[in-house]
């Protein structure tokens, strides 16, 4: 089951996962995309593809989706949870509206999909979480990044927690904390007006983030820093002193930063 399946990350999992053999649940808003990278996979890799159009920023989208799938009486072996979005605005111009949607898809949805899906990877002792978070998890953000990197912080800690708990019996849980990646993000989420573009030497493509992602998730690695440039930010944020990474973070997010 991968959510945000639509494009990028999450579309590039559906394509991996396919090729290994797995069918798989794909879930987003866009409609005609979920379509037609499901006619995709199942012309290319014979990968039966169920399509479930919902908006997971909605209170109890987690639970509402967990329910179409027992519904269905489809078993999920391997969750990835990847759906999200950010506000391209300061925190003090966004709306609450903006700010709750952006947590329930963030943080709810995430923790009721695994809540709901895990019983079923537990009884039969083999299972897989994949959560997308951020390198951003690694530090505080900066001027029009603020509940960012504190979700995906989150994110972070809940992986180690839950990975903790259920790991003995069969079901690895990781966290993947991309740096900069190729995808539609920036744009769908209006944000080329007020975040300049990350330098194309640091950026990743999609396919090399779930390559090493589904990977090492295998392998039982918790925390999953995928690319050389996000692991050389990763090791000078553990290295540094936390008062000299906050201020470069801040420092980058000011020069990143347009306007609202």
């Amino acid at each position: 089951m991968i959510t945000g399946a639509s494009s990028g990350i999450g579309a590039a999992f559906a394509r991996h996962a396919a090729k290994l053999g797995f069918d798989v649940g794909l879930c987003a808003r866009r409609k005609d995309r979920l379509e037609a990278l499901a006619a995709e996979l199942t012309t290319k890799f014979g990968a039966k593809a169920d399509v479930f159009c919902r908006d997971l920023a909605r209170p109890g989208a987690g639970l509402a989706l967990a329910d179409d799938l027992a519904k269905q009486q489809r078993q999920v072996d391997v969750l990835v949870n990847n759906a999200g979005f950010s506000i391209a605005c300061g925190f003090a111009a966004s709306n609450c509206a903006d700010q709750r949607s952006f947590l329930e898809l963030t943080i709810h949805t995430p923790v009721e999909l695994a809540h709901a899906l895990l019983p079923h990877m537990l009884a039969q002792n083999w299972g897989r979480i994949i959560n997308i978070s951020s390198i951003t998890a690694l530090s505080s953000g900066g001027k029009g990044h603020t509940l960012y990197p504190a979700a995906k912080a989150f994110l972070l800690k809940f992986s180690q927690s839950l990975n903790a708990e259920v790991s003995a019996r069969g079901v690895l849980v990781s966290a993947v904390l991309p740096g900069f990646v190729a995808t539609e993000f920036q744009q769908a989420n209006g944000m080329d007006s007020t975040i300049s573009a990350p330098p194309k030497f640091a950026t990743q493509s999609p396919e090399q983030v779930v390559t090493e992602a589904w990977r090492r998730n295998d392998k039982g690695v918790e925390i999953i820093v995928p690319g050389l440039a996000a692991k050389t930010m990763a090791l000078m944020m553990g290295i540094l002193p936390e008062s000299w990474v906050r201020k470069l973070t801040r420092q980058i997010a000011e020069d990143a930063y347009v306007g609202d």
